[in-house]
């Protein structure tokens, strides 16, 4: 069983395209079903923008391939 402190301090890397993510600071769970949606990552975009309240990179429980000792493996196409 993995802990959500444990999931935290894994890296997340994008199989798609090589890309590393970086760590997870948040999880969407569905409270009635008592299951992870998804996770929540910081955008590793540094620009500003007025419209949007953050710049969240949200991955599907779906898109999870593979989750390791020190990594977690997605194919995001975001």
């Amino acid at each position: 069983m993995l802990k959500i402190s444990e999931a935290k301090m894994k890296e997340v890397i994008n199989i798609a395209n090589g890309e590393r993510l970086g760590y997870i600071y948040d999880f969407e769970i569905d409270l009635d079903k008592g299951m992870i949606v998804a996770m929540i990552m910081a955008s590793n975009y540094k620009g500003f923008n007025f419209f949007t309240k953050t710049n969240d990179i949200v991955i599907s429980w779906e898109e999870i391939v593979k989750i390791g000792q020190d990594t977690i493996l997605v194919n995001f196409k975001g």
